[in-house]
């Protein structure tokens, strides 16, 4: 939650892209997952933080190999299986900056998002409860 807290200074602007996998993905149990769900649609009420999700089945121009994380025009870094990638240059930092506008088309923002997370998190807690039965 500390490393959270960045997200409640006004003064900065964050977006988020994410993937509807890397949201559903089972690192951890049901219960904590639908938690993790929750947070994210209670952080996108912020007014300084937009959260996307590109949902399974969009059609985007291009597939995300990479994580990356552009923080301003002239910086954008790359998450790779072998280590982090670090750019400078103008000519990249545009690059990233395109690839980026072409995910956030395809994803889900505001009211569209929440009710999908809140859809995701109820299937969890659903699972949760079977498993909790059996």
């Amino acid at each position: 939650m500390e490393r959270q807290a960045v997200l409640y200074d006004a003064s900065k602007q964050f977006t988020f892209l994410l993937t509807e996998q890397a949201i559903r993905w089972p690192v951890v149990s049901p219960l904590p997952l639908a938690e993790q769900m929750d947070r994210l649609a209670s952080l996108s009420y912020l007014p300084n933080v937009c959260i996307g999700v590109i949902p399974v089945g969009a059609a985007t121009l291009r597939v995300p190999l990479n994580t990356f994380t552009i923080y301003d025009a002239s910086l954008v870094t790359i998450e790779t299986s072998a280590g982090s990638l670090v750019l400078r240059d103008g000519r990249d930092v545009q690059t990233y900056l395109k690839e980026f506008a072409g995910y956030e088309e395809c994803a889900l923002f505001g009211e569209g998002l929440r009710a999908r997370l809140a859809e995701w998190s109820a299937a969890c807690r659903v699972h949760d409860f079977s498993r909790q039965r059996a």
